[in-house]
């Protein structure tokens, strides 16, 4: 039968787009004395974890599209209320399970647009030639004509999209002498390239996205604002099933559970979504929980969470279970395409 075997404060209350600020207390008790520390919102997995897993495949594009949005918009507003980031990396970009989006983290170097306060920004590898020249200046001791702007955060989200989409750490090609000489046409390798799973994608519309964020110039550099109207975010990607294991959302999708004999046989699968809802609440409040009968998502089981909590104990409590004699996988799923009855009919 069935079983189920037992530093800059000043940017960081951007909720929407950045990591939230709940509070600042004084640690008394820290070796080096009295300091101030941060309270701030937990998120989950970063895209340079991403990346790791990922194992030099690269990123689906469905993940590519959802960061390079989340990111821009956050550029967006900060660039619009005259902040720079100016340390944007793989790191510093967190997926949030509650709010179903990537946001960006550490503020410590960042600053008001011409009235910089820190001259030595950004990271190897995701530096901006303009702050290469003006961090170079600043150990010699010189000042730099050229002033950052933010435009050297579209340089590091390029960068990081570029890295995204080929699996490859990008960092020495970009310091290299073949980059300075004709960037454009190493992306236009990468793209090409073979051993990119993604290249068998019609992907010119990312590449060109990521063109118009590396360019020299950062006179030429898109804006943020601007390259939101990238045609690339009108692409509907859909989210591959790896995506859907490491992104927590609060809403749990059960596979491999259900046999289309116990979905025809109603008084079957009343006692079954029973079973199913009294070993998910072990874990949690289910908010909801849908098994549909018919494509798409037929056989799926959808439970909705409270929160995303609640969703990752489940997930790590339920795969591998033994259901009806077969072991459950559990995914996450977006709670955006649960709530308007999008459910994926194919596992990507």
């Amino acid at each position: 039968g069935r079983c189920w075997p037992r530093a800059r404060w000043r940017c960081l209350s951007l909720c929407l787009v950045a990591v939230t600020l709940y509070g600042v207390f004084t640690n008394h008790y820290s070796a080096n004395g009295p300091s101030r520390c941060l309270l701030l919102e937990l998120l989950d997995i970063s895209v340079s974890e991403l990346l790791l897993h990922s194992s030099n495949q690269g990123c689906s594009m469905w993940m590519i599209q959802h960061c390079a949005r989340d990111v821009l918009e956050a550029l967006a507003f900060l660039h619009h209320k005259g902040y720079v980031h100016a340390d944007l990396k793989p790191r510093n970009i967190l997926w949030s399970a509650e709010e179903e989006c990537f946001k960006l983290i550490d503020f410590g170097l960042s600053f008001k647009e011409g009235n910089q306060d820190v001259k030595y920004i950004q990271t190897d590898g995701y530096r901006a030639p303009e702050a290469e020249l003006q961090n170079c200046l600043a150990q010699a001791g010189l000042q730099s004509e050229t002033e950052c702007t933010s435009a050297v955060d579209l340089w590091s989200l390029g960068i990081v999209l570029l890295e995204m989409f080929s699996g490859m750490k990008l960092k020495h090609t970009v310091q290299s002498q073949e980059w300075k000489t004709n960037s454009s046409a190493i992306i236009d390798r990468i793209f090409a390239s073979e051993g990119v799973v993604n290249s068998a994608i019609p992907a010119y519309h990312l590449r060109d996205l990521i063109k118009s964020m590396l360019h020299c110039d950062q006179g030429k550099r898109a804006s943020a604002e601007k390259a939101l109207c990238s045609p690339f975010f009108s692409i509907p990607f859909a989210p591959h099933i790896e995506d859907l294991v490491m992104l927590p959302t609060p809403v749990l999708r059960l596979l491999n559970v259900l046999s289309d004999a116990s979905l025809q046989c109603e008084e079957e699968y009343e006692d079954i979504l029973e079973d199913i809802r009294e070993e998910c609440q072990k874990y949690g409040p289910v908010v909801s929980l849908l098994i549909p009968k018919e494509n798409p998502g037929k056989g799926q089981v959808f439970v909705e969470y409270a929160n995303a909590g609640d969703s990752k104990a489940a997930q790590k409590m339920l795969t591998g279970k033994i259901f009806d004699g077969k072991f459950v996988v559990a995914t996450f799923y977006p709670l955006s395409a649960y709530k308007r009855g999008y459910l994926y009919q194919n596992l990507l």
